[in-house]
């Protein structure tokens, strides 16, 4: 399993989701998922035990975010996500979405 297959099958359901940019005309609501890191943490034996996986949530939306921003945040809570960072990125005058991101992290068991 990766971050963005469990992502997008966790908030697929709720709205809609994209990797990257979202194609298309998008809605008025919707989430992008940006990959950000793939790391392996060091072990005593120099060899990965885990591989610990990174993405960025970005939320847009024309209207109030904050109700969509707590759901996001009790699905991935609930779904053993750590959140390294949430912030408000800020309004987008040109095209009238609010934009606030959330940074997630997930440890995966290593794969030869």
């Amino acid at each position: 399993m990766s971050i963005l297959s469990e992502l997008n099958a966790l908030l697929s359901p709720l709205l809609p989701v994209e990797t990257g940019v979202f194609s298309g005309k998008p809605p008025d609501e919707y989430v992008v998922i940006t990959p950000l890191a793939d790391t392996y943490p060091i072990h005593a034996d120099n060899w990965p035990q885990c591989d610990v996986q990174e993405a960025r949530l970005s939320l847009y939306s024309k209207s109030n975010y904050l109700r969509r921003k707590i759901e996001i945040t009790r699905l991935l809570l609930a779904a053993d996500f750590t959140i390294t960072t949430r912030l408000f990125v800020g309004y987008e005058p040109e095209n009238g979405y609010f934009h606030q991101a959330t940074d997630v992290a997930k440890q995966y068991d290593w794969e030869d």
